[in-house]
């Protein structure tokens, strides 16, 4: 390969080169066409919740602009777009089908079709419909099943053309995020409503892929945001003990119940006050370890962990809207993230490929039953601009992806099944709790013309899906290349 990154016998055939989006970030229309609140439209009108008072309210107009959005993938080369249907959309205030809202996602799985693009859908990207919210949102048991209903609504509409199937984009940001450290909507600091809300999208996650299976589903998983959990000084107690903690909480809280249809004992024992037993009725776990066809790593960064205070000044962890926030590590409040020294994005996230090769190697290891493995988000936000001939120069993000994709190809070289790769993010977009103040896109998006320019970082991934497709003799449609079982 001409970048030097990797080379292409590291690749399997039919490898799935995408890139991704989510409804709350990119759509707007939030008043349009029947939808109503979701949790992110409510918590954004609040002050001091989201950077500058931005709301999603406009987003990026891809509700829109789709059409042009799709040719514009074509144009990159994408092999698939993954994005998110939008429950706030589809049953406005829970209250039933929303034949408008399903209609618009209906045009944007034709679209990809037709111009050859793989749709790999996402139920969950935390636009819980604020109705739902008002009722205990993910803290109340009886949202996982409202949730059941929604996946049954899309997949009618939508399951004749759609082969892929997420059911939750990184429960971790909308459980313990939303509900304990307050930073994601809906903004609550609740540590035991965070812990019964890890358990409830557990339970919806499985509802959702027996009923989903039931009616003739054949790809169906699910995509966690996973972090290796690295000791400061693997010799000190203190930070083995702030690194076991840190990896329970945010990944084997998630990996264990689904992969092997339990919760890690460590885990039951440190949530004990915290009310995770209590939540877990009999039967739950069998439908919450229901088998998956996929698992999706988003993966940004590494930790580095340690269990006493931070002096440095220069906190490896760094991110979020700057507001006072509890610690999502619920029990666990001393934990700190000592820098490395090692080169950040403008989120102040460390930048280390090998963090990543080292991530999907160790899932191959420590979970004999994992089902391959798919890069569902991966990417950097740096502060570009546009130059005076209009193009945008961003060779941070460029290096940040090629790297990465490197390192994916020398874990490949080590064993781990990974057979997709999807860059965050194909548009600039609403960042969350930042708002539009960090730009993750490989296309600019100009929030006053809505204007789109493929950055450099585009251009250099569509130049290396080219490159690969070309010397990928065995390779067709992605359409007819996507694995089945």
């Amino acid at each position: 390969m001409t970048n030097n990154t990797t080379e292409w016998k590291n690749f399997p055939s039919g490898f799935i080169w995408g890139s991704a989006t989510a409804a709350a970030q990119v759509e707007g229309a939030a008043r349009e066409d029947g939808k109503e609140d979701s949790v992110w439209d409510a918590f954004a009108r609040t002050p001091g919740n989201v950077r500058n008072l931005d709301t999603p309210e406009t987003a990026v107009d891809h509700y829109h602009r789709m059409p042009a959005d799709v040719a514009l993938m074509k144009e990159l080369g994408l092999d698939s777009y993954r994005f998110s249907t939008s429950w706030a959309r589809v049953r406005p205030g829970d209250r039933g089908t929303n034949a408008k809202g399903l209609d618009f996602y209906s045009r944007l799985v034709d679209e990809l079709l037709e111009a050859d693009i793989l749709p790999w859908l996402t139920l969950y990207h935390w636009d819980l419909p604020q109705a739902l919210e008002d009722k205990g949102g993910w803290a109340n048991r009886d949202t996982a099943y409202r949730f059941a209903e929604y996946a049954n609504d899309v997949y009618s509409a939508l399951g004749d053309r759609v082969q892929h199937w997420t059911t939750f984009n990184e429960p971790f940001c909308s459980s313990l995020l939303g509900y304990g450290s307050g930073v994601h909507a809906p903004g609550r600091q609740e540590p035991r409503a965070a812990v019964a809300a890890v358990h409830h999208q557990h339970l919806a996650h499985g509802l959702a892929v027996n009923e989903l299976r039931s009616r003739g589903a054949r790809q169906l998983g699910i995509t966690l945001n996973l972090s290796n959990s690295i000791p400061l000084d693997a010799a000190d107690p203190a930070d083995l003990e702030a690194a076991r903690l840190f990896d329970s909480l945010q990944n084997r809280i998630f990996l264990d119940p689904i992969l092997r249809g339990a919760y890690p004992e460590d885990t039951l024992q440190d949530l004990e006050s915290f009310g995770l037993r209590e939540v877990i009725l009999d039967g739950d776990l069998e439908i919450i370890g229901a088998p998956i066809d996929f698992l999706g790593v988003n993966h940004y960064h590494d930790d580095q962990i340690s269990g006493h205070p931070d002096t440095s000044g220069a906190d490896g962890h760094s991110g979020g809207s700057g507001r006072p926030v509890a610690s999502p590590w619920i029990g666990a409040e001393h934990i700190t993230f000592p820098t490395r020294g090692l080169p950040r994005t403008a989120m102040g996230w460390e930048v280390n490929p090998d963090g990543l090769r080292r991530l999907l190697v160790r899932l191959g290891e420590e979970y004999p039953a994992l089902p391959p493995l798919y890069v569902t988000e991966n990417g950097a936000a740096y502060d570009d601009a546009v130059s005076t001939d209009g193009s945008v120069h961003d060779p941070e993000r460029t290096r940040f992806i090629l790297d990465h994709i490197g390192a994916v190809g020398r874990a490949i070289d080590a064993g781990a099944d990974v057979r997709g790769y999807f860059v965050w993010s194909l548009l600039d977009n609403f960042e969350w709790s930042w708002g539009y103040s960090k730009r993750f896109g490989i296309v600019r998006v100009d929030y006053e013309t809505m204007e789109r320019t493929v950055k450099d970082s585009g251009h250099a991934y569509s130049a290396l899906i080219a490159e690969f497709r070309a010397g990928d003799t065995r390779r067709g449609s992605p359409l007819e290349t996507a694995p089945v079982p």
